[in-house]
């Protein structure tokens, strides 16, 4: 049988049978030993058991894998925002757009909450985005506008559902799947942010085909990649390297001479700031590799762990008995000459 991993738990999977039907199933020891590791989305081939359990037999190739969230053979990324109740903000918006595009999925923005602006407002956020790049769908989960279209690019695909706490992505499911009873967070008045409702990465299965991912929120996404490689998730930069190149091939953009990215584009100086925070990153994972290096950690009777500087081999290492005893043997040799001279 085949079918589809829709939720993780523990040590057990909870698989989507081609047949329409669920059933949980476990990871033999034989997959562990070969390192073949099971995640949400992966495409299984199942060995039924007793007692109405399976027992995951193969893994098949996967189409793309992601590591935040830990989701395999995903096709797109749904980015969710609210316009309004939270204010929609831009920084934060080019902060999540940088780290999804990353992911080399495709990209769908989805901006909630439309029915508190108007439509000028509508218009003005539309053209802005345009110029970024990005042609958003604009929709209400109060309302129902906009919902079919997002309905449309959804069909039969795996989405990743992702975006900041509070901005309507649990109550977006509930639309979408209505027989879902998802638990939906609270705004805090004072902060206008939501709390965490999703804990763990699993698939919900759409009534029209495919499935979406309700994924953990986060904040504030990492940059965990290199410095070089940001201006490739800006697509208004990056349209401005297709028609030109710039005159050194390791450009960042930022103090070469004949820049042809630097300039007048709006989130130019959100890119200067990302900069810096990609080329801390990165040079605080590499302190942390020098440090580890230098440093071993032990465990003590009471099961506490602590750390202790590395000793350098040649500099501390106890000299063997055989090396002690030949230079014994070798000084005692050379004094009997010594001897026999005189």
């Amino acid at each position: 049988m085949k079918g589809t991993v829709i939720a993780v738990q523990a040590n057990f999977y909870q698989v989507r049978l081609d047949s329409q039907e669920t059933l949980l199933c476990t990871r033999p020891t034989r997959l562990k030993k070969i390192g073949q590791s099971v995640l949400v989305g992966d495409r299984v081939i199942i060995k039924s058991s007793e007692f109405e359990r399976g027992a995951i037999d193969s893994v098949l190739p996967r189409e793309t894998e992601l590591k935040r969230p830990p989701i395999a053979n995903a096709q797109q990324i749904l980015l969710v925002f609210a316009l309004e109740e939270p204010t929609l903000d831009t920084v934060q918006l080019s902060r999540f757009l940088v780290k999804a595009e990353s992911t080399n999925l495709r990209l769908v923005l989805g901006l909630n909450k439309v029915d508190l602006i108007t439509r000028q407002d509508k218009e003005t956020w539309h053209q802005r985005l345009l110029k970024w790049g990005y042609d958003p769908y604009f929709f209400s989960v109060n309302t129902g506008e906009g919902i079919e279209s997002l309905q449309q690019i959804l069909e039969n695909k795996i989405t990743i559902l992702a975006g900041p706490s509070g901005v309507g992505k649990s109550s977006l499911t509930s639309v979408l799947i209505p027989e879902l009873d998802i638990r939906i967070g609270e705004i805090s008045g004072k902060l206008q942010k939501g709390r965490h409702t999703t804990r763990h990465v699993e698939l919900f299965e759409l009534l029209e085909g495919g499935f979406i991912a309700d994924s953990p929120g986060f904040n504030q996404p990492n940059f965990d990649f290199l410095p070089e490689s940001l201006i490739n998730y800006f697509p208004e930069a990056r349209q401005r390297l297709i028609n030109n190149s710039c005159r050194f091939h390791n450009c960042i953009h930022k103090d070469e001479p004949d820049c042809v990215v630097k300039g007048n584009w709006e989130r130019y100086l959100y890119y200067l700031k990302f900069l810096e925070e990609t080329i801390e990153h990165n040079q605080k994972i590499a302190h942390s590799k020098d440090q580890e290096s230098t440093i071993k950690t032990k465990f003590k009777a009471d099961g506490k762990k602590y750390s202790e500087p590395k000793l350098e081999t040649k500099k501390y290492r106890r000299v063997s008995r055989k090396v002690v005893n030949q230079k014994l043997e070798n000084l005692s040799i050379n004094s009997s000459d010594d001897d026999t001279e005189d």
